[in-house]
């Protein structure tokens, strides 16, 4: 079954206006928005840092929830500037240590070298009750390349977590393999979209719809295309 977001719409719904959003992944972005708008509304505090925050998406998503929203991200992001309080890389963010309540990472841990030296980075940043909400791909075509580095297990995740001296305090799959198979047919059929955009269009979002409504009775949740992870600082770090 579906995990219940709370709060979330449970049926297919429309546009979440995401610049990114399009037929071929309206699915993705009902079921992040669903994701972070649970894991904000539960872990979201204080002080919200953005890494990688590109034109800060999710803005709205945590404004409710958070005193600041700082966006990070580093000068040659393809995204622009436009949206970014802070020019730094997720190694080395020139903010004192302890200071957030929240860190969001969200599609960032695959675009970045040393995954590891992120999550740690994080850990300096984080308060201690402080949380790290990240979502990350596991199963996604190359993108934004060639600054595309890794896909991630929900075992990976929570080894690069736990090895940064962080606690594992959820991790959740987006959903099951029907989503996973109908977004990889929808982006195989993007090279016909240039020929036929409205039959290309509708068959995709006819099959991440009936995938969607699938997995209320078949979701296997091994082949998740993404997770989220909400972690906090371990005590004994």
């Amino acid at each position: 079954m579906r995990p219940r977001w709370e709060g979330a719409p449970a049926r297919w719904g429309s546009a979440t206006g995401h610049p990114n959003e399009a037929a071929r992944n309206r699915v993705v972005y009902l079921q992040l928005s669903a994701a972070l708008g649970y894991a904000a509304r539960r872990y979201a505090s204080g002080q919200l840092l953005d890494i990688g925050c590109g034109t800060k998406p999710w803005r709205d998503v945590f404004a409710p929830h958070v005193e600041e929203h700082v966006g990070i991200d580093h000068e040659d992001t393809i995204h622009g500037l436009g949206s970014i309080d802070l020019v730094a890389d997720a190694y080395a963010v020139p903010l004192p240590d302890g200071g957030a309540g929240a860190i969001l990472l969200s599609e960032v841990l695959e675009h970045v070298e040393r995954p590891g030296d992120a999550l740690s980075e994080c850990r300096r940043l984080l308060r201690p009750d402080g949380h790290l909400i990240a979502t990350a791909p596991f199963s996604w075509p190359p993108h934004e390349e060639p600054r595309d580095f890794f896909r991630y297990s929900p075992h990976g995740l929570r080894h690069l977590a736990e090895a940064a001296g962080l606690e594992v305090v959820e991790l959740r799959p987006l959903s099951g393999a029907w989503t996973t198979i109908a977004l990889h047919f929808s982006y195989a059929l993007q090279r016909h979209r240039r020929r036929a955009a409205p039959v290309v269009d509708g068959l995709c979002l006819a099959a991440q719809r009936l995938a969607f409504e699938w997995e209320r009775w078949d979701r296997q949740e091994s082949l998740s295309w993404n997770h989220l992870l909400v972690a906090r600082p371990s005590a004994s770090s």
